[in-house]
């Protein structure tokens, strides 16, 4: 039988890796023909290792052959550039001096060789940290960020209208303050106050858990009506799209006194509705001489005109409205008028038709309070869900608390299932589909699934499930796809990372099988070191991660540390989205282990077998330089006796390991 191993794609070598068992005495020439090798791009054909030119192609292969092709990259470094070299730069790290040792022990015994040869292996060597330790930083700020997070913001929380900035996106479950998707506005109806307010809790879909004012649940507040409008939906409780006018802020109206003209909306708007507000702060009486109050009348008179972009008067004046009010109440009074109007922008004026009473004994002023347009507009959102509130105003709500309203929501993602492909959207605090989600949706990289490896992905949320680790943040400041990416993985242990055009994930954690093996053989002369970080005075030995809990809903801290750790040498970091005290203890735990054990870097370069690993890949290594394990080409084999090319020796009172590289580099066995 003749061993066939086809390489389709060196760039995706879990994937792009054909393998078979195909009958001997075959050509090369038949083999490709029959295994419908492609070689219309640079191929190259390795029979037992050693590389065939063309005219060789006709030599049959006998039993235990090994014939493997090669498609070549291609570009990338112009006329100089050598696409058969291809260098691969790993680092890696000495867990132990012994492979008995305790973090030996934890992470597995790794087997270094050479190609065909028997090694003794007499360390452990563990891949240099996967995940970097993140920088220190508060309240959610990153080197890109254009604009603090309000959400963990030092500042007091509220709800406000953030012009120009990021419409957030939240994954997980979290609190959040929302935007005002619109400015709020005030009416009144029957003496009373009401506001209304449209929220944009966030992009996409969510399942929103509890609507509060500051700590408290709406449903105390009885003068409180809502409707959550998922994305695609409409407000149906108020008209959201109002201007009002900033000119008119309580001018009081005077008899022979034109209060304006102001602009009502802005140029390339038009409105069909304007509304006006008139206060009586004093009330509407006269004082007799008996005690009582008599009656008292007030007169005035709102005009409108139309006008264009450039604020050129393009009809008259009109009146929409002249007003009265009788009354003998010395309370304050608020009132409200409507008036539709044709569509177009406008400009407002208003004055008085009747003379104020300025004795003592009076209530005779009126003041204009305020002045609303309606905007004609496609109300169309987006993607996003959105919450619309109208509060009317009582003793229970104040002018701050109005905007102190908070959510706690859980985001619903799709998930990928390796069978049935995309679900229906669900609430999850997955690691993974946020991850996912990032790379998929129009305010992320808008990638294809093609471009994503989305079973490693299904793997990994296995794993984060069965561990308890989710993801909770909100993203509502500017940053970019990769960073996002990173700082959503790290909670996971895990990085992100391109390959042959797809994005893919990696997570740091115990592996035990190594998929490639390198040795004086394979590794490029003079190209191997090791570079030695020796710990100072200020190393840290212990790790406070900073996290935002899911019981506060506040930046609390906790401290990982291990036996010999002492608590002046702390180190601090922010662990982005983490908001469960048991995930931090976890990663604040291994971010000190890690920084206590993995000071031994060791980096080389390899050529064209370097495409058999990938980032994160487990490899066994072998040098005479360090002194790890001992290697040797098999000269020749007699029985169970194999014949090296180098001496080894063998100690007494010792465990020794015998492991064996196939000519196709892959690890192949391994015997005490």
């Amino acid at each position: 039988m003749v061993y066939f191993n086809y390489l389709t794609n060196p760039f995706n070598p879990n994937k792009g890796r054909i393998s078979k068992v195909l009958p001997e005495k075959q050509t090369i020439w038949q083999i490709i023909k029959s295994q419908k090798v492609d070689l219309s791009h640079p191929t190259v054909c390795f029979v037992n290792g050693v590389a065939k030119l063309r005219k060789d192609w006709d030599m049959v292969l006998h039993q235990k052959s090994v014939v493997s092709f090669v498609a070549l990259p291609l570009g990338g470094g112009g006329k100089s550039s050598n696409p058969l070299q291809v260098v691969l730069m790993v680092a890696l790290v000495v867990a132990t001096v012994y492979t008995g040792g305790a973090v030996g022990t934890a992470y597995g015994t790794m087997w270094g060789a050479v190609a065909a040869a028997g090694v003794s292996v007499g360390g452990g060597i563990l891949m240099n940290t996967l995940v970097p330790t993140p920088k220190p930083a508060l309240n959610g700020m990153t080197s890109s960020s254009l604009t603090q997070s309000p959400t963990y913001s030092l500042q007091a929380q509220g709800n406000e209208a953030r012009l120009g900035n990021p419409i957030p996106v939240i994954y997980g479950r979290h609190l959040i303050y929302p935007d005002f998707a619109s400015q709020p506005y005030y009416k009144y109806i029957n003496n009373e106050q009401y506001v209304y307010q449209l929220h944009c809790i966030g992009q996409g879909e969510y399942d929103v858990e509890q609507i509060r004012i500051e700590d408290t649940p709406i449903s105390s507040f009885e003068e409180i009506t809502y409707k959550i409008i998922p994305p695609g939906g409409k407000n149906t409780l108020f008209e959201e799209d109002v201007i009002t006018s900033a000119e008119v802020a309580g001018q009081e109206l005077l008899k022979d006194q034109i209060t304006g003209p102001f602009v009502l909306n802005p140029a390339e708007t038009v409105i069909n509705k304007i509304e006006i507000d008139v206060a009586f702060q004093r009330g509407c009486y006269y004082a007799n001489d008996n005690g009582g109050m008599d009656n008292k009348t007030i007169q005035w008179r709102i005009d409108a005109r139309r006008i264009d972009d450039e604020d050129n008067a393009v009809d008259d004046w009109f009146t929409l409205g002249s007003e009265s009010i009788t009354s003998n109440s010395h309370n304050a009074m608020y009132k409200t008028y409507t008036y539709s109007v044709a569509t177009g922008r406008y400009e407002i004026r208003a004055t008085r038709l009747d003379t104020k009473d300025t004795s003592s004994r009076a209530g005779h002023e009126i003041r204009w309070g305020s002045a609303k347009g309606y905007i004609v507009s496609d109300k169309n959102y987006g993607n996003v869900t959105l919450l619309a509130i109208t509060m009317r105003a009582t003793d229970n709500l104040s002018q701050r608390s109005s905007r102190m309203v908070n959510c706690i929501v859980t985001r619903k993602l799709p998930i990928w299932l390796p069978d049935a492909g995309w679900s229906t959207p669900v609430a999850t605090r997955s690691i993974a589909w946020a991850l996912a989600d990032i790379l998929k949706s129009n305010y992320g990289a808008k990638l294809a699934d093609k471009n994503i490896d989305l079973e490693a992905l299904s793997l990994l949320d296995r794993t984060w499930n069965s561990r308890g680790d989710t993801f909770n943040a909100v993203f509502d400041s500017k940053l970019t796809v990769y960073e996002a990416l990173s700082r959503c993985a790290k909670v996971g242990r895990a990085i992100p990372f391109i390959q042959g055009g797809i994005v893919r994930f990696v997570r740091d954690e115990p592996k035990t099988v190594p998929v490639a093996m390198f040795g004086p053989r394979n590794i490029v002369k003079n190209s191997l070191s090791i570079q030695y970080i020796m710990p100072s005075e200020d190393t840290a030995d212990s790790v406070c991660v900073q996290y935002f809990s899911e019981k506060t809903w506040k930046t609390s801290e906790i401290t990982g540390s291990f036996n010999g750790s002492t608590s002046d040498k702390t180190a601090t970091v922010e662990l982005f989205g983490c908001t469960n005290k048991e995930q931090a203890l976890r990663e604040a735990t291994y971010m000190a282990l890690a920084n206590r054990y993995r000071r031994r870097i060791v980096t080389f370069s390899t050529e064209l077998e370097g495409l058999i690993s990938s980032y994160g890949d487990l490899i066994a290594i072998t040098h005479d330089m360090a002194k790890w394990g001992q290697g040797g080409e098999v000269v020749e084999k007699r029985g169970l006796t194999l014949s090296l090319s180098e001496p080894v020796t063998f100690e007494d009172g010792q465990t020794h390991y015998v492991a064996l590289r196939k000519k196709t580099a892959r690890y192949q066995d391994r015997m005490s």
